[in-house]
């Protein structure tokens, strides 16, 4: 069974960071570098323009996925103590800084507490379906999955990440058991590939192989 993916709160997430915008910081942060929920002991909001960032998992490195386009991450980090993920930038990115409980205070005073709420809801939907991909499934349904959300991403994105490593870094299935599967999904003609393991496209792929 193919897993959709949960829809963006796209309107919510641009009117916040519509009133969030102004009391921001830019921040410089290179490739591969990770990102504090706090700053200076207070908690921080991050509002991520351009580029590619990831969320992690703290204790084991997992990805759990990663945002292309505008978003708002550390709003449940900004409400509760509980921190299990951390942030990594992938690509030269925009990213602004803003003091959790400024942006809270500015939240309240243009009633947009409800766009919190939403965000939040698709959050929660995003971990259930984070799940679907992986917890139980067998390894073709899990392999079938990623392959099914990676060819919705900009080629140029593809590029630069093998479907190997892209699926290695968001579950714990071997090396080879990724390799193996892949190459008979390519013998099958239901993927297409290019040198170094780069999804170029996917064809009709079966429920089960």
């Amino acid at each position: 069974m193919t897993v959709s993916v949960p829809v963006r709160p796209d309107d919510s997430i641009a009117r916040l960071i519509n009133v969030l915008l102004p009391i921001s910081t830019e921040l410089n942060v290179p490739p591969r570098k990770r990102l504090h929920w706090d700053y200076k002991g207070q908690p921080q909001f991050y509002l991520f323009l351009e580029g590619e960032l990831s969320v992690l998992r703290l204790e084991d490195g997992l990805v759990i996925g990663t945002a292309y386009d505008p978003h708002i991450f550390g709003i449940g980090e900004g409400l509760q103590p509980l921190q299990w993920q951390h942030l990594r930038v992938e690509t030269e990115s925009k990213i602004f800084r803003v003091d959790a409980q400024e942006a809270m205070k500015i939240i309240t005073e243009k009633n947009l507490w409800q766009d919190v709420a939403i965000m939040m809801a698709y959050f929660t939907t995003y971990l259930l379906y984070r799940d679907a991909l992986v917890v139980q499934q067998r390894t073709y349904s899990v392999i079938r999955n990623h392959l099914m959300e990676m060819i919705q991403l900009p080629e140029e994105t593809r590029m630069r990440t093998s479907i190997l490593e892209y699926i290695q870094d968001r579950t714990h299935l071997s090396r080879s058991s990724v390799l193996n599967m892949v190459f008979a999904l390519k013998e099958a003609k239901y993927i297409e590939t290019k040198r170094g393991g780069y999804l170029i496209s996917v064809n009709d792929l079966p429920e089960t192989f």
